[in-house]
């Protein structure tokens, strides 16, 4: 993409605005903590700490809308409680222009690397450090300082307070999360019906598992709809592929395959039922029709082998999902849903694993964060980059807005601050829209503040109502936000005392300044995605791979080995899926020339790898028991994948096609030996003669896969993989182990679907 093109596309995309669900509640429970600590600030200290204390409330206001799984007044805290140090730091230094600079450029590296933390993580840094440039320019003393910064963590403590005495939909974020993943299913399933190889993006099973991860408090009061239902709808999704899929299951069409749409369109509605209670707290209500569907006997005199297990498995879900929806469910089905999802390893000391995700406390998180930005402090790191990107502008810009004759030279760097991302297409769409913004916000404000002259109280109270406005409009669209957020600025500094013919000209093009200093930055010290996309094509193709070879070894020794590397393999893939897409989304907009990968192999080459994890899945959606036969051909197989694929995936990042060699003759010589056995008549045990077939048409998918991936990568036409017209003959089905076949230890971000 050109340089032209791409400055287009992120200028509409930052000044692009969109229809997003209110919440007026949330908004105005913000604004009342704002006014109420500017009241008491006023009252006690005066104009110029009530700006002080404000700034503190507003900030921790807007901390409670990011997206985090802590609580609301956790974050409040946090908030309040570091940009009382930023101020206090700045204070005591901001008489000396060094060693201001000194602290501005650690605070802000050290904000930079936030980011390896997180979003929530990095955006908090950046705004503390954005909002001390404009508070240690009030007026006040050394020895005052202090008071300050006590009333700017008095303001997080206030927001905090509020929180917890006027709650607003508790337990709210992780109510979405988990009705979202149930609904996906939902989709799903009905998706199934009309396409049996439909795609399936496990991004909100993803977020629904992160938003189940507690603490040791929060597990204590969590609601019993929220126990258990993830587990549960994780071990859901291979069973409907399974149930639907034409290689492995019922012909494309006749009677078996009406029946199987009955139960998926059954299916779905049960989904979305559970999911609508799940999100609103209401008892589940479920469809008569899809209740007799589910129940009718008919579909065990239509169905046989895999297909009839997994309507059987189909059943039994559905009803755990409904029992945990409504909070009835047994203590025992709720422990037992969240250890399959979330016992990933079993502890060394062979104790029971953990009956929920833990969360790590505050105190238990300090040295996690630090760890993980200690690991970004490495060449080629793109947070690395970002911190000194982002500190390196924040210096240039205070020195040029201190050295223009203009006022505010804080504008400057502020700005920059607040746009600069680690992804270029945030921090050049963020840079239009904060400039756009800007503008309109600062002239506005202007414009009240010079035709009104407005006295200390209806300053404040125009910035507590730009600051409503702020938190009611924050979610439509970043322009938006900073129009509304420039006005609080302007009108919170009149009310302490700022000249308001000093507006409009010096703070815009302060601003344009800031913009600017933040996209030149990036152009001449950039973090592109586009270099990188072989290695993260490389990641995920190693990630399916040994996901594969995981669940074909599950059939060689059944007995022996536990789910738990099923499990582990299945979120590593998720993860290396999503940091494909999200890489691959990144490059589309960036003016970098193509680095060997076309758009056509970056297309054919994912659809060859989702292919290859659906083949996976299918194959995990029957996992034997712990009593069943032995296949020791699985074996074999299960090692040639591992290996194979990891030599793969350094193939592809030197730009090489990988062979598959390996792996066809693992299968070839299984084949010969399936044939052999089947000339000679009962020379194979019963229990292996059933599941060979099954094992073996999924292991020719997962072979098909990855052929499909060599053939994309070198840039030959691929045929995308289509229902077969006739399903290889099922054997007699065998009793179910009593085992549980999905039992895993557990998956956005936001992985697209692991198979």
């Amino acid at each position: 993409m050109s340089w032209l093109r791409a400055l287009k596309e992120t200028a509409l995309s930052g000044l692009s605005i969109e229809r997003r669900r209110l919440e007026p509640l949330i908004a105005i429970r913000g604004a009342a903590g704002l006014a109420l600590v500017l009241g008491i600030s006023l009252a006690f200290f005066g104009p110029v700490v009530a700006a002080s204390s404000a700034f503190g409330a507003f900030q921790a206001a807007i901390a409670t809308f990011q997206r985090s799984w802590r609580p609301r007044p956790v974050l409040a805290l946090v908030s309040g409680a570091s940009l009382a140090v930023s101020t206090f730091l700045g204070y005591l230094t901001g008489s000396r222009l060094p060693l201001f600079l000194a602290l501005l450029v650690l605070w802000t590296f050290v904000a930079g690397l936030a980011w390896a933390a997180g979003p929530t993580a990095g955006i908090i840094a950046a705004s503390n450090v954005a909002i001390m440039l404009v508070t240690v320019t009030l007026p006040t003393s050394v020895a005052n300082s202090a008071v300050h910064a006590g009333m700017i963590l008095f303001g997080g403590v206030v927001q905090a307070a509020l929180i917890v005495l006027f709650p607003v939909r508790r337990w709210g974020a992780q109510r979405d999360a988990l009705a979202d993943a149930l609904a996906a299913e939902a989709d799903y399933a009905r998706r199934l019906r009309h396409d049996p190889l439909a795609p399936f993006d496990p991004v909100p099973l993803m977020t629904a598992r992160s938003a189940a991860a507690v603490t040791p408090r929060q597990a204590r009061r969590r609601p019993p709809e929220l126990r258990g239902s993830r587990g549960v709808a994780e071990r859901i999704r291979p069973v409907l592929a399974s149930l639907a899929d034409p290689s492995l299951g019922v012909p494309p069409e006749g009677p078996e395959r009406e029946r199987v749409r009955e139960l998926l369109a059954a299916a779905g509605s049960v989904l979305d039922s559970a999911a609508r209670a799940i999100r609103h707290g209401d008892p589940v209500v479920l469809a008569p029709s899809a209740v007799a569907t589910l129940k009718t006997p008919d579909t065990g005199t239509l169905l046989t082998g895999p297909p009839l297990r997994a309507a059987d498995r189909l059943g039994a879900l559905l009803s755990d999902v409904i029992e945990t929806a409504e909070g009835e469910g047994t203590k025992e089905q709720e422990a037992r849903a969240e250890e399959a999802a979330e016992a990933i390893k079993t502890p060394a000391d062979g104790t029971t694993p953990a009956p929920h995700r833990r969360r790590p406390t505050l105190l238990r998180l300090v040295p996690v964060v630090a760890q993980a930005m200690r690991a970004e402090l490495r060449p080629g790191s793109p947070i690395l980059r970002h911190a000194v990107r982002v500190s390196a502008v924040a210096a240039v810009g205070y020195l040029i807005g201190t050295a223009l004759p203009l006022g505010h030279g804080y504008w400057a760097p502020m700005a920059a601050v607040m746009v600069m991302r680690p992804e270029f297409s945030q921090t050049y769409a963020r840079s239009v829209a904060r400039f756009g913004g800007t503008i309109v916000g600062v002239s506005l404000a202007t414009a009240i503040g010079q035709t009104t002259h407005p006295g200390v109280t209806p300053a404040a109270m125009l910035s507590v109502l730009c600051a409503l406005l702020m938190y009611l409009l924050m979610r439509t669209g970043y322009v938006v936000g900073q129009a509304c957020v420039s006005a609080y600025v302007v009108f919170l500094l009149g009310m302490a005392g700022d000249d308001w013919s000093q507006t409009v000209l010096e703070r815009v093009f302060l601003t344009l300044a800031g913009g600017l200093l933040a996209m030149i930055s990036y152009a001449l010290y950039p973090a592109w995605e586009t270099p990188r996309l072989r290695g993260r094509l490389g990641d995920w193709l190693k990630a399916d791979g040994r996901y594969a070879a995981s669940v074909v070894d599950q059939y060689a020794e059944p007995a022996e080995r536990g789910h738990d590397d099923v499990r582990s393999a299945l979120l590593d893939t998720r993860e290396a899926r999503v940091a494909w897409q999200e890489a691959l989304a990144t490059a589309q907009h960036e003016p970098v020339r193509n680095r060997g990968l076309s758009r056509a192999a970056a297309d054919d080459t994912q659809h060859a790898l989702a292919q290859l994890g659906r083949a996976a899945m299918l194959l995990e959606a029957h996992l034997p028991g712990g009593g069943a036969t032995p296949v020791p051909d699985a074996a074999r197989l299960a090692d040639a994948l591992r290996r194979a694929t990891e030599q793969g995936a350094k193939a592809v990042r030197e730009r090489r096609v990988p062979d598959w060699t390996e792996v066809r003759e693992a299968l070839a010589e299984w084949d010969a030996r399936q044939r052999a056995q089947e000339e000679g008549e009962g020379e194979a045990d019963t229990g292996e003669r059933e599941a060979d077939p099954y094992v073996r048409e999924g292991a020719h998918l997962l072979l098909e896969a990855l052929e499909e991936f060599s053939q994309g990568l070198d840039g030959k036409p691929v045929s995308k993989s289509k229902p077969k017209a006739e399903p290889k003959s099922e054997p007699e089905p065998k009793p179910e182990p009593k085992s549980d076949p999905e039992s895993e230890p557990d998956s956005n971000q936001p992985g697209k679907q692991a198979g």
